[in-house]
Order: structure tokens, then sequence, then C-alpha cells
């Protein structure tokens, strides 16, 4: 329990405190808020060698989410303002939405190597030096921006955000660590589903009657704003559904250290810097409509290359697969310059926190849904009489070399193949019913270089 808490408290505090950081750092300052972040998450980076517990380190976690939501909308919100010009903040924005898709795909690469060669204690240690250098960048580059606000702030609006995010966050989790063992009949994610609908609503409603509301919700209204979140939630439901199931494929199949399977990660991050970078002058040649439809049809036939490639699976389908799912941050950096375009300079926050809190909602919906048919699969096509080895690939392997079954490893690794490229199709299938629905509300007019 003690190890899940580990993993789950940076995307629960980060999650509920995007809304309230992106609002204090309008208020406050969104270069302060943002040196404040760095100096945070390189403290609590820095206090791991501290850390002699399970609870220190689940501590240290949560404020290390704490510092990400200082971070990650201040950035955006910050480009917003930086930026004046439409064209030229495209351009920023693409290369944001490329560096973002890069580090989860060069992470393990340094995570893996890290742990190979030093403690676990390097893995936090690592973030320290980049921290630091942002931290001096922010107070030499940046200019201060804040918007004038005489309210009072709402503190119940912050806490009906951060409980109902959370909840949201975490019953997603839940249901798909335990769907093989209870499905949808988990007592404990179904609270916290409703407790997530409940606070949520009622921080809609009150959003919606408060001159001075913590969100502005009634930027949904706007089309163009709607479909650059739904492109930013589906790019990385792809995204992070997909480098969790490949990521188990190349260790437990393929039989490659974290190391190895770091660098055979790699296509992800180059069609990703492809395509964001390139996003300005697609948009030129075809619209802002259709590169959207494509920015999220192009994972979409990574995920079907899945499924149809030839059997045995072999590396070379699987890293042209990569390419085209990470080329989705194509359909995420326009995306980002739609949200932008759709929210005045003094709603920039709100637009930031909006997107930031998609990216966050569409890595957890990928990992979970995709991550939990592809379990449901797994556990259908492996026939074994091992209690707890159909739960996983890696309870499987450590079955059979616990019984001395090599039968049995090369059953598991047979199913868990086949459990990926059926996920395919059904990847493939999401992808391209979000690919339509973004192109439908995409206005077919739309131009990102206007503000709307």
């Amino acid at each position: 329990m003690q190890q899940l808490w580990i993993v789950d408290a940076y995307s629960l505090v980060l999650a509920g405190l995007l809304i309230s950081m992106s609002g204090l750092a309008d208020r406050f300052g969104r270069r302060r808020l943002l040196m404040v972040g760095f100096g945070l998450f390189a403290v609590a980076s820095l206090l791991v060698l501290r850390a002699d517990s399970a609870p220190v380190v689940i501590a240290l976690r949560a404020l290390l989410g704490l510092g990400g939501a200082m971070i990650m909308p201040t950035t955006l919100s910050m480009l917003r303002v930086i930026f004046s010009d439409p064209r030229e903040r495209t351009l920023a924005l693409g290369i944001w939405a490329a560096v973002s898709a890069a580090g989860a795909a060069v992470g393990p690469i340094i995570g893996g190597f890290l742990l190979e060669h030093f403690s676990w204690h390097s893995a936090f240690l690592v973030n320290v030096p980049p921290m630091v250098l942002a931290l001096l960048a922010a107070a030499f580059l940046l200019p201060e921006s804040r918007v004038q606000v005489t309210a009072r702030w709402d503190f119940v609006g912050s806490a009906l955000s951060l409980g109902g995010v959370a909840a949201l966050v975490w019953s997603i989790k839940e249901f798909g660590k335990h769907f093989l063992d209870d499905g949808l009949a988990n007592v404990p994610a179904l609270l916290a589903l409703t407790a997530a609908a409940i606070l949520l609503t009622v921080f809609v409603r009150r959003c919606l009657h408060r001159p001075d509301p913590l969100l502005d919700v009634r930027l949904f209204l706007r089309p163009q704003l709607t479909a650059g979140v739904l492109a930013a939630l589906f790019s990385m439901l792809a995204m992070g559904g997909g480098l969790l199931l490949l990521a188990q494929w190349l260790q437990g199949v393929e039989g490659l250290s974290p190391l190895q399977t770091g660098y055979r990660l790699l296509p992800f991050a180059a069609g990703a810097i492809v395509t964001s970078v390139g996003a300005r002058r697609l948009v030129d040649a075809l619209g802002a409509r259709l590169v959207m439809a494509f920015g999220l049809g192009l994972p979409a036939i990574g995920f079907l290359i899945l499924w149809a490639s030839p059997d045995p699976l072999e590396y070379g389908w699987v890293a042209l697969s990569m390419v085209l799912q990470g080329a989705g941050s194509g359909a995420l950096a326009i995306g980002s310059a739609m949200i932008m375009s759709a929210s005045p300079q003094e709603k920039a926050g709100d637009a930031a926190a909006i997107e930031e809190t998609a990216y966050d909602l569409g890595n957890v919906f990928g990992v979970a849904l995709l991550g939990t048919v592809g379990a449901v699969i797994f556990s259908s096509r492996l026939n074994t009489s091992v209690p707890g080895a159909d739960q996983s690939l890696a309870a499987a392997l450590k079955a059979a070399e616990h019984t001395g079954s090599p039968e049995l490893a090369a059953s598991a690794m047979s199913a868990f193949t086949d459990a990926l490229t059926r996920v395919g199709l059904i990847g493939a299938g999401i992808l391209a019913a979000a690919a339509a629905v973004v192109y439908l509300l995409t206005p077919r007019d739309l131009d990102i270089d206007v503000q709307h």
C-alpha cells in the first residue's frame, strides 16, 4: 500500500492543485510563482537524502506535486503573455509540446541509467540541477505578469477543485488497479467517483454564479477551446497508454533492461518533435481543422499498425507505431494555440489550468483504460493454474521463474503480445472517434492567429 501511495501522491496533488495554483499565479505573479515552483521542486528533490521511511518519501512526492502544480500551468500562461504575436506563440507552443513529449520518452532512459548504476535517490537528485538553472533563467529572463484582482481568494472554490479533481484521478487509478478483481464493483473507487462528481458539480455552479470565479468555466462555450482541450486529452491518452504497454512488452517479452527499454522508446520523441515543431507550417498549408484531425488520426494509425503487424511482433513495427503515436503531439501544439487564442490575455491562467488538467487526466485515463483492457485480455488468454500468474506479465514471469516453468513464461509472453495488438485496435477506434469529434467542433474557417 505504501508503494502505491509513493507512486500516486505526486499525481493526486498535482492534478488537484492545477486550478488553484493557476489562479494564485494570476494574483501573486506568474514569474514569481514559477520561481517558487522551481525552488520547491529542487528542495523536495534534495531532501530525499534525508528520507529514511516510506511516509517521508510519500510526503516528498506530494511536495513535488505541489511544485509541479506551480510550474506546469504557469509556463503555459507565461507563453501566452510573452509571445503576443500569434505566429510566434504557435511556434513556441510547438516547441513546448515537443519538449514535453520528448521528456516523457527520454525520462525512462535517464531513470533506467540511474537505477542501473546508482541508488534510487539519484532519480530524485537528478531534478536539482535543471531546477536551479531554470530558477536562474527565470530570474534574469522572464518578465513579471499578473492580473489585477480585488476580490478575496475563493478558499471554498479552491477546496472544491482540489477535492474533486484529486478524487476523480484517484478513482480512475483505483478502477484500473483492481479491475481484474472487482470490475466496476470497486466500492472505494465508486465512492471516490461519486464524491468527485458532487464536488466538481458544486464547483462549476459556484464558478458560474460568482463575479470573480476561480475558473471561468464559460470558456468551454467557445468551440475551438473545447476542441483543443479534447485534442490535448486524447493525445495524452494515446501517449500515456502506449508508453505503459510498450515499455512492459520491451522489458517482459523482449527481455530488455530499463535502460535498453528507454532507448527503444525514443521513436515516441522523434514523432513528437517532428510534428510539434512543424505544426505551424502544417496549419499554414492545411488549416487548423485538418491538422487537428490528422494530429489524432496519426496515433490512431500507429495503434492500428500494432494490431495489423505480422506475427511474431517485431520491434520495427513497434518503432513505426511509436513514431505515429508520438506524432499526436502535433495536435497537442495546435490545440494549445487554439486554447490560448480562444481566451483573452487576462484569462491566460484559466486556459492554462484547463489545458494542464486535460493533459493530466488524459495520461491517467490512458494508463487506466488501455492498461486495464490489456490486463483483461492478457488474463483471458493465459491458461494457467498458478495463483496470481494471470494478474500481469511481471507476475506470470515471476511465477514461471519460481516454479521453473519455461512453458508458463512463453505462454505469458505470447498472451501479452496478443493483448498488446488487440489493444491497438481498441486504441485506434478511440482516437479515430476523437479525431472526428475534434474536426466537427473546430470552426471551419478558424484562424489561430486571430484572438477570439
